[in-house]
């Protein structure tokens, strides 16, 4: 995220605050896709990930005068969606990573190395399955959204010293787990 992207951001926030409310959609525009797979982590399907971005959006819109700017509106837009989303899996009981997505088949791939690469990949979901749900939601936001640590304190609350910790703790377990991965080369 530009500073560029920052400041026409808050620019648009400030004219829909205005009386502009025309131009929300300019700002659902350019977050939909990342609020839409926040919700297909959270949700793992199609129609639950829609209705999850419009009640974020609606939110967002909502809560508008509020954003004080302190923060990017895209972490405070984060923090919408994420505590919608953790507000709905307390509610069902459910989390899904993204990293249990399934990975795309590279072309040319022969059949040995698609079922390699489909093993390998179902051994990091079930460890990243087995991660406690705190450790998973951090890692999600810092490596499938690119989010800083500071972004993810400001998303989930956690201090920036436990997000670390969570990350370095996170990646150690699936280290340890998939070590055997290696071993079988």
């Amino acid at each position: 995220m530009t500073d560029e992207t920052d400041f026409n951001d808050r620019l648009v926030v400030s004219q829909i605050v205005s009386g502009q409310n025309d131009l929300f959609r300019l700002l659902v525009r350019q977050y939909e896709r990342a609020v839409y797979g926040m919700g297909i982590s959270f949700f793992r399907n199609k129609e639950d990930a829609s209705d999850f971005t419009q009640e974020v959006f609606l939110k967002a819109y909502r809560s508008l005068a509020q954003f004080e700017g302190r923060s990017r509106f895209s972490t405070w837009l984060y923090k919408i969606a994420y505590n919608t989303a953790i507000n709905e899996v307390n509610r069902r009981k459910e989390y899904h990573s993204l990293a249990e997505e399934k990975m795309e088949a590279l072309s040319g791939d022969t059949p040995e190395r698609e079922a390699i690469r489909n093993a390998a990949r179902e051994a990091v979901q079930a460890a990243v399955k087995d991660l406690p749900e705190r450790f998973r939601i951090c890692v999600d936001l810092y490596f499938h959204y690119d989010r800083s640590h500071q972004e993810i304190e400001a998303i989930t609350g956690y201090p920036v010293n436990t997000i670390k910790s969570h990350v370095h703790r996170a990646k150690k377990m699936l280290r340890e787990k998939l070590e055997h991965l290696q071993e079988t080369k």
